[in-house]
């Protein structure tokens, strides 16, 4: 299971982290656009030592050793300017690397040193207002040509829904909106992880 913050701070947002690190949460990624490198690092710090190995940094790349964290995200820019790549001959250590596409087609191109990429939005986006695919994400996955990367369904995921996005191909989920826009998010994520957990 995957979760991924929510882009600005939360009320109770590393207690519910830590919930669902208790819970089995295996991957948070860490998606704080607006955060320089020393507000993510002392967020980073809050988060048990423990649970910092499951950490994926969406940027501020550079203090992912400092931490511990081989967990990498990489935009679609990034991937333009070739900054993966950078990170890949630098490494002394296995990095773990993920990204984002919105077509199946880009999905598809991905080159195979990425380990899961989120499709999105499969289904009506939670957190955004009005963010919705304009294409049927779900069929589209039969023209699924990529097998060596994982395939993530990201964008309005819940537990009324998990289970179709996986019966439609998708290797997992990763919830954003049904943990940070709601007033149960442990209880959501526990009902989708027996879902996923189901198959």
């Amino acid at each position: 299971m995957i979760v991924i913050t929510n882009p600005t701070s939360i009320l109770n947002e590393i207690e519910i982290i830590h919930a669902l690190f208790e819970e089995g949460l295996e991957l948070l990624h860490i998606r704080k656009p607006e955060y320089s490198e020393v507000r993510m690092a002392l967020f980073i710090q809050q988060i048990e030592k423990e649970f910092r190995k499951k950490l994926v940094l969406h940027s501020q790349h550079q203090i992912a050793e400092l931490f511990g964290i081989n967990h990498f995200y990489f935009t679609k820019n990034d991937r333009k300017n070739e900054i993966p790549n950078k990170y890949l001959k630098s490494s002394t250590i296995p990095l773990t690397k993920s990204t984002s596409t919105h077509s199946i087609e880009e999905f598809n191109s991905l080159s195979t040193d990425y380990d899961y990429a989120f499709l999105s939005p499969v289904f009506p986006s939670i957190s955004k207002e009005n963010y919705f695919s304009k294409t049927d994400l779900l069929k589209s996955i039969k023209n699924r040509t990529n097998f060596n990367t994982k395939l993530i369904a990201l964008g309005g995921i819940e537990p009324k829904n998990t289970a179709q996005a996986l019966e439609n191909g998708f290797d997992n989920v990763a919830l954003l909106g049904t943990i940070w826009c709601s007033n149960n998010p442990i209880q959501n994520f526990k009902s989708c992880q027996k879902i996923v957990k189901s198959f």
